[in-house]
């Protein structure tokens, strides 16, 4: 007799098995056709695994960020104890009204138009970063992190004597959203916490003597009539947009040469018609998303797939497997850089929509050009070693040969 599905078990698997990390997309499709809504046993959590759920729930009113109203220890999904953390909130943990300020006041210094105007320098760096790979070597390292990190430090105002001491600050600080995250890894998040945050505190004077043409002089200066961000909320954005722009697009880079290697017909595409460049972005964010979960707290009742769930519930939203959806796309577990109008939610969805989803696409498309440019021939040597993590899902390092 076959046993019933269980779909605790399966996604605790997916949270917490080091072998599921390359390729957690089977267990997303058992979760999704068995289980498309459910509660899990250790934590009351909902878990939606189908796109249109998924959608409608982030879009939803009733539905937004949880933060600042739990304290003290928590159960983790896997059923362990995790402390809870506590502190000043960023607008991605925030709730309207005060979201709506607060994004609305940075949204004036991080506008498209500004992303746009960064292609040559973005071009320029892929090419210096390309230049120094030299067609072999540890493509993260050599590219994939530091052109993100470039990238978002020239444009937050970081300059380029301090990316390096940060790097392992940011690496530390992005633990504290891992769902299975131990005390000692949210311990070591506040410490980097502490430390970046002074930091930013220096530059923050810096700025505030000397103006420049960055998004953190933006901030300080941001009015909406006399309301002006507070210089906690100026520090504790900076934090967020910096901390995003790192872990989030080296994955993005990181899958999407992963999956032209692995798709060779997919690549010969690209080579014969560079148009399909965004696209080939858009089909990598749907079908390898760096991000993998994103969470809302219900407000009030929902009903979503005719299932109730009840206010004071946390939810789960699947990133990897909504995306993988058969009533979004045909054949989902194809990869196919010809897809168009594909409606992922890789950056997320409805007010809390990823600010930065410009930048990383612009970097996505401007690295894909290049490398497309200069080399025929991509080879991945050895196998890549995976990050320990499951929210932001990437690739730790990874051998290239390139020509």
């Amino acid at each position: 007799m076959t046993e019933p599905f269980d779909p605790d078990t399966t996604l605790i698997r997916v949270l917490t098995d080091p072998e599921c990390i390359p390729d957690p997309y089977p267990l997303y499709n058992q979760l999704r056709e068995h289980a498309p809504i459910f509660q899990t046993s250790a934590t009351g959590t909902w878990v939606v695994n189908r796109y249109e759920h998924a959608k409608a729930m982030l879009r939803d009113p009733r539905c937004g960020s949880g933060a600042g109203l739990e304290s003290g220890d928590r159960t983790a999904i896997d059923g362990s104890s995790r402390r809870a953390r506590t502190g000043t909130l960023s607008m991605l943990f925030l709730n309207p009204p005060d979201h709506t300020r607060v994004r609305g006041l940075v949204a004036r210094s991080f506008t498209p138009r500004r992303v746009e105007q960064m292609r040559p320098e973005v071009e320029a760096m892929c090419d210096a970063l390309l230049d120094d790979l030299d067609g072999d070597g540890d493509f993260v390292d050599k590219v994939a992190f530091p052109l993100p990190a470039n990238v978002i430090s020239a444009l937050v105002g970081v300059p380029e004597a301090d990316r390096e001491y940060l790097r392992p600050l940011i690496y530390d600080l992005g633990v504290g959203i891992e769902p299975t995250a131990t005390d000692d890894e949210i311990a070591a998040a506040d410490t980097a916490g502490e430390e970046i945050t002074a930091y930013v505190v220096d530059l923050i004077a810096t700025r505030r003597a000397d103006p420049q043409d960055d998004l953190l002089s933006g901030m300080i200066e941001a009015k909406d009539g006399e309301d002006k961000l507070t210089e906690d909320e100026i520090i504790v954005n900076t934090l967020l947009i910096y901390a995003a722009g790192f872990e989030t697009t080296t994955h993005l880079l990181g899958n999407t040469v992963r999956q032209l290697v692995a798709h060779p017909d997919q690549h010969q595409l690209l080579r014969n018609d560079r148009s399909l460049v965004p696209q080939a972005i858009e089909e990598v964010l749907r079908f390898d998303p760096p991000v993998q979960m994103d969470g809302r707290y219900v407000f009030d009742d929902i009903e979503l797939g005719g299932i109730t769930i009840p206010a004071g519930s946390g939810t789960m939203t699947l990133i990897g497997a909504v995306n993988r959806d058969p009533d979004l796309v045909d054949d989902p577990d194809r990869f196919d850089v010809t897809r168009t109008d594909t409606q992922v939610l890789s950056f997320g969805s409805g007010i809390h929509y990823c600010l930065g989803a410009s930048l990383a696409r612009l970097e996505g498309q401007a690295l894909l050009g290049r490398m497309l440019d200069r080399y025929d021939t991509w080879e991945i040597v050895g196998k890549p070693s995976w990050r320990r993590r499951f929210t932001l899902r990437g690739v730790e390092h990874m051998h290239v040969r390139l020509s």
